[in-house]
C-alpha cells in the first residue's frame, strides 16, 4: 500500500503562492485516484481538488477554482498542488489522500479515501 507525506506548507502573505507536494512511497501515484483536502481549526475536513489515475481529469471545489491546480508527476511519485492568489481563508492543514476505485469518480469526500498523509500547514496573513 502507499504511504504519503506532504511538504511545502508555509506562512505567507495574502496574494502569495505556494507549491505543496505529496511524496508517495510503497507504490506509485499512477495507480490511485488522489486528492488534496484541508482542515481549519474547528471546521470539517474539506476536499479542495481531486485528480484521476492518469492525471488527465481534475475536479475542484468552487472556492479554489482558478487559483489551485492539482497535478501528478508520475515519474517523481509526486502529487502537487499549486496554489496562487492565497487568501486568509485558505489557512488550514493540507492533506493529500489516495484511493483505489473502479467508479471513475473524482471524489472530494474524505470518506472515499483510504490513504492519508500527516498534513502540512498553510497559514495566510492579511
Amino acid at each position: 500500500q502507499v504511504q504519503l507525506v506532504e511538504s511545502g506548507g508555509d506562512s505567507v502573505q495574502a496574494g502569495g503562492s505556494l507549491r505543496l507536494s505529496c511524496t508517495a512511497s510503497g507504490d506509485t501515484v499512477s495507480t490511485y485516484y488522489m486528492g488534496w483536502f484541508r482542515q481549519a481549526p474547528g471546521k470539517d475536513r474539506e476536499g479542495v481538488a481531486a485528480i484521476s489515475i492518469g492525471g488527465t481529469r481534475t475536479s475542484y471545489v468552487d472556492s479554489v477554482k482558478g487559483r489551485f491546480t492539482i497535478s501528478k508527476d508520475i515519474g517523481q511519485k509526486l502529487l502537487v498542488l499549486q496554489i496562487n492568489g492565497l487568501k486568509p481563508e485558505d489557512s488550514a492543514m493540507y492533506y493529500c489522500a489516495a484511493r483505489r476505485t473502479d467508479d471513475w469518480t473524482l471524489s472530494l469526500m474524505s470518506r472515499d479515501y483510504s490513504y492519508w498523509g500527516p498534513g502540512t500547514q498553510v497559514t495566510v496573513s492579511s
